[in-house]
């Protein structure tokens, strides 16, 4: 497993889940990477630019995040995730609420792909509890608990599969880490600065500062640095405020 970098940049992950074409979004990569440590590609720029967006941003000399959330039977999971080592990403994720047979078939997928080809396997992560969800939408849909307890019972079983880490709330760090143990990766999403961006959907979320003081590895920012003024310098100052963290 890739050991996370101590740079407050290289915990900074940048969201390029933008763009009206491939060459737009790759321009943001151009633009960023010198400034981030990572790019999240999710379902969107998937979708609409397909594997070339992650050969491009390679290419580029930036290391990819690929968000996709595999969430199936334990077979198409596993060849899911030989797919995405073959891709020469640096991290990817599946849902923990696959299951522990699910998780250990991504596991075994991870490393025999990364032996036979010779390379480092990427971290590979379990998302525990959307950033978006709150106790209410649980409770919605048939959950007796909360947002909190269900992400560290999710998180302990995907480090009882073997998973590398977890995607969990910054209001989740605390708990998780001291139940998983500080060799497991948190990376966590929902992060915002001082003030609400336009067309928020992120309900659970804390500063760079206080997500990284609570034990967090990496962080993932989108729009707080997409619809600044200046990219570069909003990335800066999230890079400063995680320094301030390590601290």
């Amino acid at each position: 497993m890739q050991v996370p970098n101590r740079n407050s940049r290289d915990k900074l992950i940048f969201a390029l889940d933008l763009g009206e074409d491939i060459d737009e979004a790759i321009a943001w990569v151009d633009l960023l990477k010198d400034h981030v440590g990572m790019f999240k590609v999710g379902k969107e720029a998937f979708t609409s630019f397909g594997p070339s967006v992650v050969s491009k941003i390679i290419k580029k000399g930036g290391s990819v995040f690929l968000d996709l959330k595999f969430h199936d039977i334990p077979n198409t999971v596993a060849m899911a995730s030989e797919a995405a080592v073959k891709l020469g990403i640096s991290m990817f994720n599946i849902h923990a609420l696959g299951g522990k047979e699910m998780m250990e078939r991504a596991v075994d997928s991870v490393k025999n792909t990364a032996r036979v080809m010779g390379v480092a396997p990427p971290v590979l992560l379990a998302v525990t509890v959307l950033t978006s969800l709150d106790d209410s939408n649980l409770e919605e849909m048939g959950f007796k608990c909360s947002t909190r307890e269900l992400a560290l019972r999710l998180a302990v079983s995907a480090k009882n599969a073997g998973v590398s880490g977890v995607v969990a709330s910054a209001q989740d760090v605390i708990p998780i880490r001291e139940a998983c143990g500080e060799d497991f990766v948190i990376v966590t999403p929902g992060i915002r600065l001082d003030s609400k961006v336009a067309g928020d959907d992120q309900k659970r979320v804390l500063t760079p500062r206080d997500t990284i003081t609570m034990g967090a590895d990496y962080i993932v920012v989108g729009r707080p640095i997409r619809l600044a003024d200046d990219p570069v310098a909003a990335a800066d100052r999230i890079a400063k405020d995680i320094s301030k963290g390590l601290r």
